[in-house]
């Protein structure tokens, strides 16, 4: 078993808020004001949402570069949702500057199914992905 990624966080004086690092970098941590925090950092769901955005742009590049074409700049966004229900989703959107093909398209949305984050995601929570 191989450690894949480790993240520490510290608390800090004021309330909900923490120092996160990872290797060499710091991040803040709080909640939303609207949750009784002071919005200094990111709150626990934008980490996963940045987690899996983060993979996303990673792995389409990679498979870009790997198979010798050029997608160009792009854009990764995702939100976190929940119903009173209790069901939990991510939606997902990436935004690219110049066409892509329908083939080219189809393959953008096949690749985002098996982003490594995406995979450890999907065994605990829905994954829609679309293009815009």
């Amino acid at each position: 078993m191989a450690m894949i990624a480790h993240a520490k966080v510290k608390t800090l004086s004021t309330a909900w808020s923490g120092e996160v690092t990872s290797g060499q970098h710091q991040l803040m941590t709080d909640k939303p004001e609207s949750f009784g925090g002071q919005d200094k950092g990111l709150a626990p769901y934008d980490f996963i949402c940045s987690g899996l955005i983060s993979c996303t742009m990673i792995t389409l590049r990679m498979y870009a570069q790997h198979k010798g074409f050029d997608l160009g700049e792009f854009t990764v966004e995702a939100d976190f949702n929940a119903n009173k229900e209790g069901k939990e989703w991510i939606e997902r959107r990436l935004s690219f500057e110049q066409e892509l093909s329908a083939e080219l398209k189809q393959k953008v949305l096949d690749i985002c199914q098996k982003t490594p984050v995406t995979k450890t995601l999907l065994r605990s929570v829905e994954i829609q992905t679309t293009l815009l």
